[in-house]
């Protein structure tokens, strides 16, 4: 008999800049990470995500080190492991999420408070739901979706609006 590492989700969530302090991040987080895992048929007990919450300034800076563009950007994030498919348009190959192996390490997302307060009221929605969006698409770049080409693009969008949507998210596309 294995051991059970089962748990729920190991969230690491680093707040820098202030102003996020204005949502609930950590419920956020929490329940766009819970419906993306659950909708893709992994067990959120068994995963661990990192988030930093930072101004337009650090995610400028990230940006430019990462990836060599020196401006900001509403999110970025980090996959732990390559988990890119070798054909456009298929599905990543997922991590192992059962309980009986340690937490599957997903990676690292990061946010831009001005850059997402101003695209949210640009699109006239609400910061919770901007944001909410953000944290899916920061995290399925995690698990490995990518809209670098049209076919990746649909599969990503599909996803994230039909996630999306089991959190009363209207369809940001």
């Amino acid at each position: 008999m294995g051991l059970a590492y089962a748990k729920p989700m190991e969230l690491d969530i680093l707040i820098e800049d202030p102003a996020w302090e204005a949502l609930d991040l950590e419920v956020l987080v929490a329940e766009a990470a819970t419906a993306t895992l659950k909708t893709l048929s992994l067990n959120p007990d068994n995963c661990a995500l990192s988030v930093l919450a930072a101004s337009d300034a650090r995610i400028a800076k990230l940006n430019s080190d990462f990836r060599g563009k020196p401006t900001p950007t509403n999110v970025l994030s980090w996959p732990a492991e390559d988990r890119a498919p070798d054909k456009s348009g298929a599905m990543p190959i997922f991590p192992q999420t059962d309980p009986s192996s340690p937490p599957a390490e997903l990676g690292d997302i990061a946010l831009a408070f001005e850059t997402c307060a101003r695209e949210a009221e640009e699109g006239n929605k609400s910061l919770a739901h901007h944001t909410t969006h953000l944290i899916v698409h920061g995290l399925m770049h995690c698990l490995g979706f990518d809209h670098e080409t049209d076919e990746d693009a649909a599969l990503m969008e599909g996803f994230e609006t039909r996630i999306l949507a089991t959190l009363g998210v209207p369809d940001p596309y």
